[in-house]
């Protein structure tokens, strides 16, 4: 006679505390310290502990795979995170919590923030994340005086013209953070960067806003997998 497995045994063995002590993500931070660690690892320190049917570990190698990694991860919101299986509002709070306190811990070096010289630059910076994007989204990178990034947010996902976008939610983290300068970025999902009227218009009124605010808006990159555009470059809404 065949015997069912034991599923409840199958899910204590799962648990972090029944792996050899030397394989325990803790335990390897305490005695290698936390460079030694994937970030499986420190994610599922964070996590604590796993579900029924999974270990910690095995939960933060399904969230890194669910959200393509940390910056996926750190980008996903509150709500979107306490949808995922075993992920109560605490978890999704911890995680959100560590991952917030990294990107400030970064703000707070200046010689590692990249320098915006020009159009290449924010191309460099955005093209991986938006060129292949199945939407258009806008995003808003903040420059401190010497054109230094300080950080960039998505502002909208979907269409993005004047009939949607708020100029001031444009401003809102710049105002937030003291940022003198902005960029803004959109990407065209067709392929084609190049700017449209409704792109011209919403970036005449941003422009027009900005200079109201004390807020420079320096230019406006259109990002697509077939190049870019930079719209100050082709004199676009800038004088």
């Amino acid at each position: 006679m065949t015997q069912e497995p034991n599923t409840a045994s199958v899910s204590y063995r799962a648990r972090i505390r029944d792996m050899p002590s030397g394989d325990r993500p803790r335990e390897r931070l305490r005695d290698a310290g936390p460079g030694a660690l994937s970030n499986q690892e420190l994610l599922a320190i964070l996590l604590r502990t796993g579900g029924r049917d999974e270990s910690a570990v095995a939960m933060a190698s399904r969230l890194l795979s669910r959200f393509d990694g940390l910056v996926g991860l750190s980008r996903s919101g509150f709500a979107e995170l306490c949808a995922e299986k075993g992920l109560g509002e605490a978890k999704a709070a911890q995680v959100q919590a560590a991952l917030e306190l990294g990107k400030r811990l970064v703000a707070t070096q200046p010689q590692d923030r990249p320098v915006i010289r020009g159009p290449e630059d924010v191309h460099n910076l955005l093209q991986a994340d938006m060129a292949l994007l199945e939407q258009e989204q806008m995003r808003v990178i903040l420059l401190n005086t010497r054109n230094q990034v300080l950080g960039s947010s998505d502002v909208y996902r979907g269409s993005v013209h004047t009939a949607v976008v708020r100029i001031g939610e444009l401003f809102r983290d710049a105002l937030r953070q003291n940022a003198p300068a902005i960029i803004l970025a959109h990407n065209h999902p067709s392929g084609d960067p190049t700017p449209s009227a409704e792109d011209i218009a919403m970036t005449k009124q941003a422009i027009e806003a900005g200079e109201l605010l004390d807020v420079d808006v320096l230019d406006h990159i259109v990002l697509a997998h077939g190049g870019f555009e930079s719209m100050k470059t082709r004199k676009l809404a800038f004088r």
